[in-house]
Parts: structure tokens; C-alpha cells; sequence
């Protein structure tokens, strides 16, 4: 059985696991780094275009602001700003922090098509650059998530033992989803890619992203 083949149900193990997870090594950590930085400068060159135009879309749109930056959770803990295009209303959490819905109102009209191509995440390559996240990773959560999920998910931190990415095993193999139940299934196949992880899983996991583009169950 691979890591894609099935999720697995016995969340007593995923506890277990979070706390073995060991360091990939020196030789992987440089060569994820260079795919990283060439696969990121590689996906602005060719998206640049795409970016704009969406960028351009988004002020027509509302005559707000172009990207939203929020705080998100990395490596080991340290906290960045993640970087989107704007699909949300200015005011979409003037009740505070909440996860996004299916057809959620806040949505900026007009704009719902970028979330559902994902296309609003691509700014995230800037992150990359920075070094705050890699292509193939946990998606990064917000802090105030992680907080709330700790006395439900124990071993939700082992999730920060490596670099967020913009796509990941739960991303491809579960999709979306934030009922809690759905959360214990993407934490599972975050440990596992931990777990496993090598350049070879990486380019695995980034060839069947793209078949997901337009799956909107695959954020």
C-alpha cells in the first residue's frame, strides 16, 4: 500500500505517529529548497499573465484592495503572512476568524471563479521564494485554527515538523473540507507525508495537482 492508497481510520496511531516524525536530512532539505526556488520562479514566469489579469479583475470588481495578507503558521511555529488574491468582501471578518463555505456570501461578486480554479493562491509563490513555504507541504492553518483545534486534534502541531506548501498529500487525496472528522483525515495524511517525504513524492504530488485545478473540493 503507497501513501495515496488509502486514509487511515485509526486516529489513536495518527497521536501515536506525530511525535516520530524525524528529519529528512540535510541532502533532501537542499534539494526540496532548489526545486522550490526553480519550480516557483518557473510557475511566475508562465502565470505572470494570469496574475494581472486576475489582479485587474479584482479591483474592477470592488475597487478594494488587490491581495490580502494574513497570518498563517510555518515551519516549527514561526508565523508569516501568506499571500492571496483578494475574493473575499473587506469586511468578511469584521466577526472574526472563520472558515470559508460553499457559495459563501462574502465571496466578492464576480470574483468566486478565481477560488474555485484556485488561482487566488498563486501569489503564494512569493512565499515560496521567501522561504516560508514549498510547493508540496501541509497547507499552512491560521493561528487562531491551531488553537482552537488543539484539545480536539491532539498532535496537530507535528504538523509544523515541515515547510507549508501550497499543495500537499491531503490536498490531493482528501480535498476539502472543515468538519472535524474531515480535519482528523487531513491531519493523518500530513503526518504521513512527513513521514515519507522525498523529492520523488514531491513531483508525485505536484503532476496530480494539476488535474485538480478546478476542483473546488481540492483546496
Amino acid at each position: 500500500m503507497t501513501v495515496f492508497d488509502a486514509i487511515h481510520t485509526d486516529w489513536s496511531d495518527a497521536r501515536a505517529r506525530h511525535g516520530r516524525i524525524a528529519s529528512p536530512g540535510r541532502r533532501f532539505e537542499i534539494a526540496k529548497r532548489l526545486l522550490d526556488l526553480s519550480g516557483a520562479l518557473l510557475a511566475l514566469l508562465l502565470f505572470s499573465p494570469l496574475i494581472l489579469f486576475s489582479a485587474l479583475w479584482v479591483k474592477l470588481a470592488d475597487g478594494g484592495p488587490v491581495f490580502y495578507r494574513q497570518w498563517r503558521v510555518g515551519r516549527e511555529g514561526r508565523r508569516f503572512k501568506i499571500w492571496k488574491l483578494r475574493t473575499m468582501r473587506t469586511d468578511a471578518e469584521k466577526d472574526g476568524p472563520q472558515f470559508a463555505t460553499d457559495n459563501d456570501p462574502r465571496i466578492v461578486r464576480g470574483c468566486g471563479w478565481m477560488r474555485t480554479s484556485h488561482i487566488d493562491e498563486l501569489p503564494q509563490l512569493l512565499n515560496i521564494l521567501r522561504g516560508e513555504m514549498s510547493l508540496v507541504g501541509p497547507r499552512p492553518e491560521r493561528p487562531e485554527f491551531i488553537d482552537e483545534l488543539r484539545d480536539e486534534l491532539p498532535g496537530v502541531e507535528g504538523r509544523l515538523a515541515g515547510t507549508p506548501g501550497i499543495t500537499g498529500l491531503a490536498q490531493v487525496v482528501n480535498g476539502y473540507t472543515n468538519d472535524l472528522e474531515g480535519m482528523r483525515r487531513k491531519l493523518d495524511l500530513d503526518l504521513r507525508y512527513l513521514e515519507q517525504r522525498s523529492i520523488a513524492l514531491d513531483l508525485r504530488l505536484i503532476l496530480k495537482t494539476f488535474p485538480r485545478f478546478w476542483d473546488r473540493s481540492a483546496c
